[in-house]
């Protein structure tokens, strides 16, 4: 499995045991289990795994990834993990359990804004949240398969509490991904327009950015100024947002594409 491809590519030796280890008693524990796509449920944690290895996230974090579901839906306990993997794994697979149960019901932004504050109290650590995030994500990418009524009710929560946190912590490629995936099933005909309309396809659009970015870059290091430079192509509901706030077709959004560049000093701005 790719996974396992990116563990033993990631991770020392030492890690990459622990992180396998994490891998099999999951597969064990998870065996004969389906999702609803009708696929092995252990393809849920492998995928969720992945995502936060792709972000550069630590052993531990991984190996809770692998886990996070075993002691909600399978005979083991949360002793088991800590005979098994060590309290700071089981402590982050506890954490993950315990955010499970949270049920939200809100479509206020205050009662909204209450739930993420619960949500990040209750997680001792970040690294939950993180996990959790990447759980959504995964979860939100295989919608699908459900009824139209779910897809817009875990979308809608998805919008509330999750977007916001994923932004709140800096990252920005589940952030959007997610906010694609809502709208792709909150409002699907404006996602179809927004897919056919805008002809440059993101990968496209990506590496426009890069060129753009290392070229400021480049300007910089020639002019001696400090600075920083970020750069993204803007996803589908960035643009979706703006054409609702402002009224305004998608033939009047030029901003398809966005560049950042932070410098120390203000007179460096020009």
């Amino acid at each position: 499995m790719e996974v396992i491809e990116k563990i033993q590519k990631n991770y020392t030796a030492e890690d990459g045991q622990l992180l396998l280890a994490a891998y099999s008693y999951a597969e064990q524990m998870h065996s004969g289990q389906k999702r609803a796509s009708g696929e092995p449920y252990f393809t849920h944690p492998c995928a969720v795994a992945e995502i936060l290895i792709d972000l550069g996230l630590d052993t531990p974090t991984v190996a809770a990834a692998f886990l996070h579901d075993v002691v909600e839906d399978t005979p083991a306990t949360e002793d088991d993990i800590l005979k098994r993997f060590g309290k700071e794994i089981m402590t982050l697979v506890d954490g993950v359990t315990k955010l499970d149960k949270i049920h939200f019901q809100t479509h206020e932004e205050e009662d909204a804004e209450n739930f993420r504050k619960i949500f990040v109290a209750m997680a001792n650590d970040v690294r939950v949240i993180i996990i959790k995030l990447a759980d959504r994500l995964h979860n939100m990418r295989s919608l699908n398969y459900l009824s139209t009524e779910r897809q817009q009710r875990i979308s809608r929560e998805t919008l509330e509490i999750f977007t916001p946190l994923a932004g709140r912590l800096g990252i920005s490629q589940i952030k959007c991904e997610l906010e694609d995936l809502c709208l792709k099933y909150l409002d699907p005909e404006a996602y179809e327009f927004l897919v056919k309309n805008i002809h440059q396809k993101l990968e496209e659009r990506k590496s426009f950015v890069e060129f753009v970015v290392n070229e400021i870059k480049e300007i910089l290091k020639e002019s001696g100024i400090k600075g920083e430079v970020i750069g993204r192509p803007k996803h589908f509901y960035s643009i979706y947002r703006k054409m609702k706030n402002q009224g305004k077709s998608l033939d009047q959004i030029y901003d398809l594409t966005a560049v950042r560049v932070i410098v120390d000093k203000t007179d460096e701005c020009y």
